[in-house]
């Protein structure tokens, strides 16, 4: 079951599933961050405010966001599957957000093996504001911690993100002053 999510002190909503948790109720939580974990398994959603990239070509944005994320997780591995307009039906109130999908070999807690973690990527560009908005998750497909999930989970995953990416409302820009 899936319900409207407030971020950011309700500056931002979007759809996602009543299980995920907020991770603020457990750990610490930067101001330019929402975090979500699932109880269940590995899987994350992070909504993140940052910095607009250099590049203009939005699929290219995506990119570098891309890169950045498997550079801060110390990836040995990335590969980019696709990228995609996503049109989000908010009448022009939210900015379409451009997908991303890609797969980045991770190795955690000093681990000898690499985990497999497949990450879905949207980025919205705010531009008169500076900003990319991103909202990742990230789905473990192998893991060394256990967290794993499988095909069919993957393919879950995949249309819950969907949702939330197509839900995503920016409801007030002052969030970005």
């Amino acid at each position: 079951m899936s319900g409207t999510r407030e971020l950011f002190g309700g500056a931002i909503t979007t759809t996602l599933p009543k299980t995920l948790i907020d991770a603020s109720d457990f750990r610490q939580v930067p101001d330019t961050q929402e975090v979500y974990v699932s109880p269940t398994s590995g899987i994350s959603v992070i909504v993140e405010v940052l910095q607009s990239v250099a590049a203009t070509d939005l699929r290219e944005a995506a990119g570098q966001h891309f890169d950045a994320l498997a550079h801060d997780n110390d990836a040995k591995s990335q590969i980019v599957i696709e990228t995609l307009d996503m049109p989000n039906e908010s009448n022009g109130t939210t900015p379409n957000p451009v997908v991303l999908y890609g797969t980045q070999l991770v190795q955690k807690f000093n681990s000898p093996t690499t985990d497999e973690v497949r990450i879905l990527l949207a980025l919205y560009r705010v531009p008169d504001k500076n900003v990319d908005l991103v909202m990742t998750m990230n789905v473990p497909m192998t893991s060394a911690d256990g967290g794993a999930v499988s095909e069919d989970d993957w393919g879950t995953a995949r249309d819950v993100f969907n949702v939330a990416a197509r839900s995503l409302r920016i409801v007030d820009y002052g969030l970005f002053a």
